[in-house]
């Protein structure tokens, strides 16, 4: 097995080193030939505010490394470390590579891109007719690479403890390939089957449906096929750093402003109302789920408003450029109760073992928000969607009914297909004595802290 994986990581390399010369050489080509006038001059407050925003998401997949490691074992926080970092490394190159032609590129019968953008080939300074028409085509796709890099890293939170490193990497880059490039073409690209640019007209305005219900899913369908940790959940310790937690929770919650408000694609009115919406339905589900610990637990916790101000992230993600901040309210309170019912009583009903709620959080909270798009979505706060249910079109609640279920089923079918094929080449789970010793030094040679007796 040792010699099996020097030979796949070897291949790896292979491939990816190839690949990048040949694309290099077709790109260098490309670039001798006198390209063509821009369609339109990039604004620089546009431009300037996409670049801001690009940078806010990036820093999201730190800020998810620290709210993730500090919910796991003292013993494998720089595993979870690792695992954030390196899929901002693989997934960048993807992206360059092929992603973001598969993604955003010529369209393929509502499907897939074509792959006439691999290599960044046609992507170049001036706008884009459809994307971002007023900043350059390449601030466009830097902005999307960062979604394409949280998303992966999200489903972290299923597997975290328990899943080797190898095998943790091809399964990033073949689930990004084959379910979030995809998934990303339906709802946002030019002609994709789901979205308003030509499909059925499902509402996501930055990612409910391509980042949360994807990666959500997944999750779980992770957390089924590895299994149950060593121990759980009676000899599970608690979080070992909860104010690593709030740190990261901290920055996922200033990056989610980029995240959001950026998806507007412009510095305007519509940002603003996007970036007033995801600040105050972060607040209303940190509230709810503090409430609700009350509730059952007669004590609000930290662990408990931290969880819930990301779920109200989540949940508002979808809907943050399409409602009003009183329906953004109703949002984060539906989400605040909703994810904290999921983790705390069908988690535990049904003892399957989302480490660290990936599913409860990003899975439940972004269905909801899904959903809840189609119910206080309205055209007086941006005139290119569409009203939901409460302003007198229940037919957009079907819409986004319709586009939660395809990517439900096609996410877990396709996610599960893809870790059988990975246990079988490489084998997914780290054995029973690696898993007590520790992530950190089984598969790292590494520890986070040193202790001295």
């Amino acid at each position: 097995m040792p010699y099996l994986r020097k030979w796949v990581g070897l291949a790896m390399a292979i491939v990816i080193t190839t690949a990048g010369l040949a694309l290099g050489q077709e790109t260098a080509a490309a670039a001798a030939t006198p390209a063509a006038p821009p369609a339109a001059a990039a604004n620089a407050g546009d431009t300037a505010w996409l670049l801001v925003s690009t940078a806010l998401v990036l820093l999201m997949t730190p800020g998810l490394a620290f709210f993730y490691g500090g919910l796991v074992r003292r013993k494998s926080i720089l595993s979870v470390l690792m695992q954030c970092f390196m899929a901002m490394c693989l997934i960048t190159l993807q992206w360059v590579l092929f992603g973001y032609s598969l993604a955003f590129g010529p369209d393929v019968h509502g499907l897939i891109g074509n792959l006439d953008w691999a290599g960044l080939a046609g992507v170049g300074l001036e706008p884009h007719g459809v994307y971002a028409p007023t900043a350059p085509h390449q601030a466009f796709m830097m902005f999307q690479m960062m979604f394409a890099i949280i998303t992966p890293a999200l489903i972290i939170g299923a597997f975290a403890e328990r899943m080797r490193f190898l095998p943790f990497c091809v399964f990033t880059v073949l689930w990004s390939t084959l379910v979030y490039d995809p998934v990303c073409h339906w709802v946002w690209a030019d002609k994709g089957i789901l979205g308003t640019f030509g499909g059925m007209g499902a509402l996501d305005f930055a990612g409910g449906t391509v980042v949360h219900i994807n990666a959500g899913i997944a999750a779980l369908v992770c957390a089924l096929v590895l299994g149950r940790r060593l121990g759980y959940p009676h000899k599970i310790s608690p979080p070992h750093s909860l104010p690593f937690a709030v740190l990261g929770a901290g920055l996922l919650w200033f990056g989610w402003f980029g995240f959001n408000a950026g998806s507007a694609l412009a510095a305007g009115g519509l940002a603003t109302s996007a970036f007033v919406a995801t600040h105050v339905a972060s607040a209303a589900a940190g509230l709810a789920w503090a409430l609700m610990d009350v509730l059952f637990n007669q004590r609000a916790t930290v662990l408990g408003v931290i969880s819930g101000a990301v779920a109200g992230l989540v949940a508002i993600t979808p809907a943050s450029g399409f409602v009003t901040p009183m329906g953004a309210i109703g949002i984060g309170l539906g989400a605040g109760a909703l994810c904290y019912l999921a983790v705390t009583f069908l988690k535990t009903r049904l003892g399957y073992d989302d480490a660290l709620d990936a599913f409860g959080v990003h899975g439940i909270g972004g269905l909801w928000g899904a959903l809840a798009t189609g119910l206080w979505a309205t055209k007086a706060v941006n005139a290119a969607g569409a009203d939901g249910l409460f302003y007198g079109n229940p037919g957009q609640l079907w819409i986004q009914v319709k586009a939660v279920g395809i990517t439900v089923v096609y996410a877990l079918i396709v996610t599960v297909v893809l870790l059988k094929l990975v246990d079988v080449v490489l084998g997914l789970r780290a054995n029973e004595h690696d898993e007590r010793v520790g992530l950190d030094l089984s598969e790292h040679r590494e520890v986070g802290y040193t202790l001295i007796d």
